[in-house]
């Protein structure tokens, strides 16, 4: 079934929107989730809160692709749980590593400069992927988006693992640089 169509079953209250979800993008949102938790338990209950979620959303949304915006849901859900885990048992895994990486790049700017601040930091990130060259931009959001580990991406691309963590400091450092400029060119305004 396409994605309108899919839309419109939860615009109609109909259930059938929940099952068309999942076995259009169930296993997308699975592997979503199971690369931050690195568990199929934990993986499949943030999957199955993903529908949830999504009735509850739409209406009153009508998201543009229906892909991304439960994937979305799925990844914010994943992360959520995550935190929760680490907080029980200081765990790592490669969510934890991913998020620590970029992590250095906003360090604080959430404690300094409040909501308002982090939607821009939020904007500037989005900008910043978008002018990334098509490769650059690709790995970044397989990386810290989908939380792939450096090992998929590499083998994904046809890269080395070396050059996959080259090209993620590059743009790292890229994107904190830019973040620098644009917060510090707004403390002084």
């Amino acid at each position: 079934m396409d994605d309108g169509r899919i839309i419109e079953l939860y615009f109609a209250r109909d259930v059938r929107a929940i099952t068309e979800s999942d076995a259009k993008y169930g296993a997308y949102c699975f592997t979503a989730a199971n690369n931050i938790l690195s568990s199929r338990e934990d993986s499949e209950e943030c999957v199955n809160d993903t529908w949830l979620r999504a009735w509850n959303a739409i209406p009153p949304k009508r998201p543009q692709v229906l892909k991304l915006f439960l994937v979305r849901i799925t990844r914010n859900l994943s992360l959520d749980r995550l935190g929760s885990l680490r907080a029980k048992k200081r765990g790592g895994g490669e969510a934890a590593l991913a998020i620590e990486e970029l992590g250095e790049c906003a360090a604080g700017t959430a404690d300094v400069f409040g909501e308002v601040m982090e939607r821009e930091v939020s904007r500037l990130i989005r900008g910043f992927v978008h002018s990334l060259p098509e490769t650059d931009r690709a790995v970044f959001v397989r990386r810290y988006f989908f939380v792939e580990s450096v090992k998929v991406i590499a083998q994904r691309y046809g890269m080395s693992e070396g050059s996959v963590m080259t090209r993620l400091s590059r743009t790292r450092k890229k994107l904190k640089e830019l973040l620098n400029k644009e917060l510090n060119e707004n403390d002084g305004k």
